[in-house]
């Protein structure tokens, strides 16, 4: 099956860049499966590159190879392995029982998540062509890592763009209990694969928590969308004074608690709130409260380009009441994991915060996700997590 791009489409392919619109597309032959592998051609039919294809998405094509080479499932099993190989090579797993494995087209399989959460696998498949693919990705997972069950997550909203319904459910194996425990340098997180966010974990946050660890000690801290308790664990083990966890999740601050319990740290310098960050925020404001340290590691508000203008108004907003209750030489952790919002829109929208704050402030780091969540160089919609530390004078 074939897809002709119109004239002149071609040119993000000759980047290498994976994605082929709807609107570059001149003809393609009758009665495509979704997820069906189809040639892409120039306009006078040179060979481009190989791709699933999607009808219902305005991502029509995504590239598996630019190479005239076959998909099959050994095609599939030699990137599978490369992925696999990186993780244990370049990334270690020192510090963890959890990493994520395969990071769609970062590793050249777009549409397909693949986290390990100790002997478990939980799988997301976000596409057509991953969903065409999916049977054939589970064989070979179980294969290639020597383990014996997957979950499926596949419920990620995307998936209604691809026409797709949400499958939620073991894949392969047993699962005998969702609830898994995972160590992260040196601290334990309970999670839950079959109902937490994403596929359980907030992984690609794995350095950051370490990061907030060392700049707690004897603070007061205000962690934001707190959720299960990754920042508020990791800021009671670096010492801090207080810690007070807000979300608007009752099963997330229960299971925060614990977490707190697992690794016995000093739950009387706890307290958690339920409610909307952006009210509590406000009612903070309101009554004068303060705070040393204070974090802001909200859900997706805009997850494309198409969403950034309302996106901007929000994380301004929350940015902009976090500093006014951040004290002198006061701390603010700050993160987007939107797609439709890049770092140096980002950082302007937080400079703006700032600005109408009345506050001088500094960044004085840059954060980004773990190194397991890698970006290609031809991909850089990748680099989805975007934070800032920044110093209030």
């Amino acid at each position: 099956m074939n897809v002709i791009l119109k004239p002149g489409r071609e040119k993000s392919l000759f980047r290498r860049h994976p994605w082929i619109f709807s609107g570059a597309i001149q003809q393609a032959d009758p009665g495509i499966a979704p997820g069906a592998t189809v040639d892409l051609l120039s306009s006078d039919k040179q060979f481009l590159a190989r791709a699933s294809y999607s009808p219902h998405s305005q991502i029509r094509a995504r590239v598996w190879t630019f190479e005239d080479e076959t998909v099959d499932k050994e095609f599939f099993r030699t990137r599978i392995r490369t992925a696999l190989t990186s993780r244990s090579s370049a990334y270690g797993t020192t510090y963890s029982n959890a990493q994520r494995l395969i990071y769609a087209e970062s590793d050249g399989l777009p549409g397909l998540i693949v986290d390990r959460y100790d002997n478990v696998l939980v799988l997301q498949s976000l596409t057509a062509g991953a969903e065409y693919w999916k049977e054939t990705f589970a064989d070979i997972l179980l294969e290639e890592s020597g383990l014996a069950s997957i979950y499926e997550r596949s419920d990620a909203d995307v998936r209604q763009l691809e026409g797709l319904e949400p499958r939620v459910g073991v894949l392969r194996g047993l699962l005998p209990d969702p609830q898994i425990t995972i160590q992260e340098f040196g601290l334990k997180f309970k999670l839950n694969i079959a109902s937490g966010h994403k596929t359980g974990f907030y992984l690609d946050q794995r350095v950051n928590h370490l990061r907030v660890r060392e700049l707690v000690k004897d603070k007061d801290v205000l962690d934001c969308f707190c959720y299960t308790g990754g920042f508020t664990v990791n800021a009671l083990a670096g010492g801090a004074k207080s810690v007070l966890s807000v979300d608007s999740s009752h099963a997330a601050l229960e299971l925060c608690k614990e977490n707190i319990a697992l690794n016995d740290l000093p739950v009387t310098r706890h307290s958690s709130l339920e409610g909307d960050v952006f009210q509590v925020l406000r009612k903070f404001r309101d009554e004068n409260c303060s705070f040393d340290v204070i974090i802001l590691d909200p859900p997706k508000f805009a997850p494309t380009a198409a969403h950034a203008d309302k996106a901007t108004r929000a994380y301004k907003d929350i940015n902009l009441l976090a500093f006014k209750l951040l004290r002198a030489h006061g701390i603010l952790v700050t993160f987007s994991c939107s797609g439709g919002v890049d770092s140096a829109l980002f950082q302007k929208i937080v400079a703006s915060a700032a600005l109408d704050a009345g506050v001088d402030a500094q960044i004085i780091r840059y954060l980004s996700q773990a190194s397991d969540h890698p970006v290609s160089l031809h991909f850089p919609e990748g680099a989805y997590l975007k934070g800032l530390i920044c110093y209030k004078p």
